[in-house]
Parts: structure tokens; C-alpha cells; sequence
């Protein structure tokens, strides 16, 4: 609605896709029926390339580059939707395949060994609620600040400096937003000429200085 106020000569925009609330990054919007149907008709089909950027608890073993995790939706008590990983052989299992690239370990320099983070590229192949948030936690490294799939905890200048000291009466900011996770690289062909479009959305200002913390505290 800000947009279509900001751009009266565009009254047809239309959100082609969508991303999680606490998700940052790319979000394509056509301004044509035609480029929205098309476009749909790309994501519907798995043609478009989605890369995400992430920042997960703990050394993400170099070794594990495919996570080819069944995932299936249930309902909680309070009528909240959710995922969770089952068996390819269950009755509600949707094929799910996230392809994972260690772009950086942070090691740890806290005596209790909690800082210890990665930064990590994830392609998805398949585009399932809540896959990526959902395939980290199942192979043991949650995203930083996910609440649904995690403990809800961000990281802090504390926890990668165990000289920091608060002064009297300061809280202290978390480095990491509600939830580390961006939407960093997508590939659609163009609607009209079907050209191959690629495009890129830097990290924001808050993962950022959490990454200048992590690379001057860290290993």
C-alpha cells in the first residue's frame, strides 16, 4: 500500500511472493498482470534460483552441504500453524531440499563456548513453509533470534567479548535482528523478453555490524 501511495503512475501492484514477517531481503512486486501471472507461473514451477543468507549457533560441519529433510505442517493447541521434519514415509510429507555453503565460522571466545557461530549461504531447490528455518534446527544449528524453531535467543557483544561490561543502567543491544535470516539472491527470467534477472540485497546495517563484531572478536 506505501508503494501503490508512492507510485500513482503504477496503480497495479501485486506482491509475487511472499517472505516470512521477521524476514529480510528481496521481495519482487509486479506492476503488470501479465509480469505477476508469468512470474507465479516461475516460482510455482521451481525455475527461480533463491539464495539466503543466514547466521546459525554453532561450527557448521563443512562436510554437511545437502539437507534432504521431508517436512510436514501440524497445528499447535492455540491453533498456530507449524513445521517440523518427519520421514519420507509419512502420509503428510513434502519432499524438502536445501543445498548449504559455509561462507564463514566465528569460533568461540567465551569461556562457556557460546558465541561460536556461522555464516551460511542456503539455496533452496523446493520452497516449503518454513524450510530453511526448519532444516537448520533439524540438523542441530538454529537460526540466531528464531522463536518458532529455537530458543528465540540473539547474539550479543557480550557473548564475543568476555572482557564487556555494561555501564550502570545500560541494557545491552542485541547484535543479531529478531531473526538472522535474509533473503539475499534471486533469479527469475525477465516476463517480457525472458531474459535471466539476478538480483542481489545486501545484508541491512544491523547483520552488518554484527558480522564486523563476529570478524573482530572471532577466530
Amino acid at each position: 500500500e506505501q508503494l501503490r501511495r508512492a507510485m500513482p503512475a503504477h496503480p497495479f501492484l501485486e506482491l509475487v511472493h511472499r517472505l516470512d514477517r521477521e524476514t529480510s531481503g528481496i521481495l519482487l512486486i509486479a506492476k503488470k498482470k501479465r509480469a505477476l501471472t508469468a512470474l507465479q507461473s516461475q516460482f510455482k514451477a521451481r525455475e527461480t534460483g533463491k539464495v539466503y543468507l543466514t547466521l546459525v549457533k554453532g561450527e557448521w560441519p563443512a562436510n554437511l552441504k545437502v539437507i534432504d529433510t521431508a517436512l510436514a505442517k501440524f497445528t499447535l493447541a492455540n491453533g498456530e500453524r507449524r513445521v517440523r521434519g518427519v520421514s519420507k514415509d509419512d502420509p503428510n510429507a513434502l519432499p524438502s531440499l536445501s543445498l548449504v555453503k559455509v561462507l564463514k565460522h566465528h569460533a568461540a571466545r567465551s569461556a562457556a563456548g557460546d558465541a561460536a557461530s556461522s555464516l551460511l549461504a542456503v539455496t533452496i531447490k523446493t520452497g516449503r513453509t518454513h524450510q530453511i528455518r526448519v532444516h537448520l534446527k533439524f540438523a542441530g544449528f538454529p537460526i540466531y533470534g528464531e522463536e518458532f524453531y529455537g530458543d528465540g535467543r540473539r547474539l550479543f557483544l557480550s557473548a564475543l567479548k568476555p572482557s564487556y561490561r555494561l555501564k550502570e543502567g545500560q541494557e545491552e543491544r542485541p547484535l543479531t535482528p529478531s531473526l538472522a535470516l535474509h533473503a539475499w539472491k534471486l533469479a527469475v527470467s525477465h516476463p517480457d523478453d525472458e531474459r535471466r534477472v539476478e538480483i542481489t540485497a545486501p545484508w541491512h546495517d544491523d547483520l552488518e555490524v554484527a558480522l564486523k563484531y563476529l570478524r573482530k572478536f572471532g577466530k
